[in-house]
């Protein structure tokens, strides 16, 4: 499922073709994805993409009428070629532009999203409890300790609660934990302010990192180009089940904690 580098990857791929293009059209082959397809995206018809924005793992279509709010769900990805360009399976949604170029959606679980956003609405309700971006100054070194005073979960389930701070997925949960030397099963509350801005400086850390290696591929994702991204080449624990630690050569452990996949490494994570 792409997580939040991968979707500023994405985000980061299809901007330079989109901004300052024309909507042509937009067709709708899949009326409804996980949700219905709003035909109010029809609105931006003749008019200019200013920017391509992202918000959690939402990417944004923006124009002076409103915005094309876009979720890859767990399956999909986001091309920008010649309209021309032959049809896949499940190719749900073009955005053609005038100078004959198109975006396309394909999303083969259909767990993905397409919404609208009209200029000057009040932010769509999916948006409206969503916590800090990761990756600004909004995430300060103490909020998540600030927010974690009183919480009986799991520290992993508690960093991973888009309420407290969006983007951080399973995968990089696993990582910044062990970057940090938390076990993941440790409750919330009981970390000392010390250990989470030590967490928080490597959840934006590991975030940055993936993003620069173009995300992280082990089954479905790649890049606008159709590249993997790199960063399955760094992960220390996610996916090593058994492995030695690439830190003190302990056999990592793993269990289900909160339905998600969990590896840490007992000796250096406490």
């Amino acid at each position: 499922m792409p997580e939040l580098p991968e979707v500023e990857v994405s985000r980061q791929g299809i901007e330079p073709g989109l901004v300052g293009q024309t909507i042509e059209s937009i067709c709708i082959r899949t009326a409804k994805l996980r949700w219905d397809v709003p035909t109010d995206i029809l609105l931006t018809h003749g008019h200019v993409i200013r920017s391509v924005t992202r918000r959690a793992k939402y990417l944004f279509i923006n124009t002076d009428v409103g915005s094309v709010i876009l979720h890859l769900g767990m399956t999909g990805f986001l091309r920008v070629f010649a309209q021309t360009t032959p049809l896949k399976k499940h190719d749900h949604l073009d955005i053609n532009l005038s100078n004959g170029q198109c975006l396309r959606f394909n999303d083969a679980r259909r767990f993905g999203a397409c919404l609208w956003q009209a200029k000057d609405a009040d932010p769509h309700p999916l948006l409206l409890k969503l916590g800090p971006e990761p990756l600004t100054d909004d995430f300060s070194l103490t909020h998540l300790f600030e927010l974690s005073r009183g919480r009986t979960c799991t520290v992993k389930q508690f960093i991973m609660d888009n309420k407290q701070v969006v983007g951080v997925g399973n995968i990089y949960a696993n990582e910044a934990l062990f970057l940090a030397g938390i076990a993941p099963k440790r409750a919330a509350g009981k970390i000392s302010k010390a250990r989470y801005a030590l967490l928080s400086r490597y959840i934006k850390q590991v975030l940055a990192a993936a993003i620069k290696q173009g995300g992280t591929t082990l089954k479905d994702f790649s890049q606008v180009d159709g590249n993997p991204g790199y960063f399955s080449l760094q992960l220390n624990v996610y996916g090593r089940t058994g492995a030695e630690c690439l830190r003190c050569q302990t056999d990592l452990k793993s269990q289900m904690i909160g339905q998600r996949n969990t590896f840490w490494c007992p000796s250096c994570q406490t």
